[in-house]
Formats: C-alpha cells, sequence, structure tokens
C-alpha cells in the first residue's frame, strides 16, 4: 500500500443549505504559523488558489448570484486576486486544479470584486457562512487578520414555486396533501 502522511494543510469541506440551493466549499486550510501571509506568502496582484495543495472547488446545485451577478449551477475552481484593497473573486471552470499554476483566465466564468474587512485573528484559513436567511447567505474567508466576504443570493422562492407545478401537474386527484402543501 502507498504510504499516507497527514498534509501540512488539512483538507476541509463545508456545505450550507440555502433555500433549496446546495453549496459546497472544498479545500485546504494553509495556518499562518508566524509568517506575514498578505502581500508575501499570498502575493498581491496575483491569483491565487485561495487555500493550499489543490485550488478550492465551489459547487451550487441551482443557479445562484455572487455579488449580484448570475452564475450557473455547477462545480468550480474559486480563485481569488488578493490586493491591498478590494479583492477580485474568479470562479473558473475547470473545477479540478493544482493549484492556480494551471489556471487560465479564459477559462473564468465569472469575476466580482469584494471588499475584505478586518477580522478577528485565524490561524487556520476557513470558510464559513454567515447571515444566512432563506434566499441568500455569505461565504466568508478568514485567515490571519481578515475576512473575506461573498454574498450568494438564491431565488427560493422561483424554485419552489417550480417545484411546486411539477408537483400539482403529476397529482393524483385524490391526493389532497400534495395540493395543500403547494398552496402553503
Amino acid at each position: 500500500p502507498a504510504l499516507q502522511l497527514p498534509r501540512p494543510s488539512q483538507h476541509a469541506e463545508l456545505n450550507q443549505t440555502i433555500g433549496l440551493t446546495k453549496i459546497s466549499v472544498s479545500y485546504s486550510r494553509p495556518g499562518v504559523k508566524g509568517r506575514t501571509i498578505w502581500g508575501d506568502l499570498v502575493p498581491y496582484d496575483k491569483v491565487w488558489r485561495t487555500g493550499a495543495n489543490e485550488a478550492t472547488h465551489f459547487t451550487v446545485s441551482t443557479d445562484v448570484k455572487l455579488n449580484g451577478q448570475p452564475l450557473s449551477a455547477g462545480s468550480y475552481s474559486l480563485h481569488t486576486i488578493p490586493t491591498k484593497g478590494n479583492w477580485t473573486i474568479i470562479i473558473n471552470k475547470v473545477a479540478d486544479q493544482w493549484g492556480s499554476y494551471s489556471y487560465k483566465e479564459s477559462e473564468d466564468v465569472l469575476r466580482v470584486s469584494v471588499t475584505p474587512a478586518p477580522h478577528e485573528p485565524t490561524e487556520w484559513m476557513q470558510f464559513s457562512f454567515t447571515d444566512i436567511a432563506v434566499d441568500r447567505g455569505v461565504l466568508a474567508l478568514d485567515w490571519d487578520r481578515l475576512r473575506v466576504p461573498i454574498e450568494i443570493t438564491v431565488d427560493t422562492i422561483g424554485h419552489a414555486m417550480s417545484a411546486a407545478r411539477a408537483a400539482m401537474a403529476s397529482l393524483d386527484a385524490k391526493d389532497a396533501g400534495t395540493a395543500r402543501r403547494c398552496a402553503q
């Protein structure tokens, strides 16, 4: 058998449902380890894999909006361009990449600008969901003393209405329960 040893930057997965939309983020968690992160370990103005090892993997089960910009359902890689000011969030259609070494801008499907904010010290980079509601949430990247928020909105009412219409179209005339649930 192949020798397996722990990676210095451990793998993590984050899953969240917003309304009827499943969102997952798979990434590796580098540590600060006493290093200068922003502008040094992670250079400014260059594409970053947004983690360690493989590029961060981002999947949405339905169409969503990131900071107001549309993104189709699917699996992608998530990269960023850190700067001293606003950051660029990049969604790239090549989901499985090692780092950002083979990244090609021509494969981008979406770029949005976000404004990082100071945050409590975070030794191990992490993603989390904050400000969750039935139709929106914030995907937050925390590392070192910075938080990078990405607003995600979903059309929960549209998805629910579509599901209700499909259920009603195939409804047995004697099934009052489904009709009642759809009406609610």
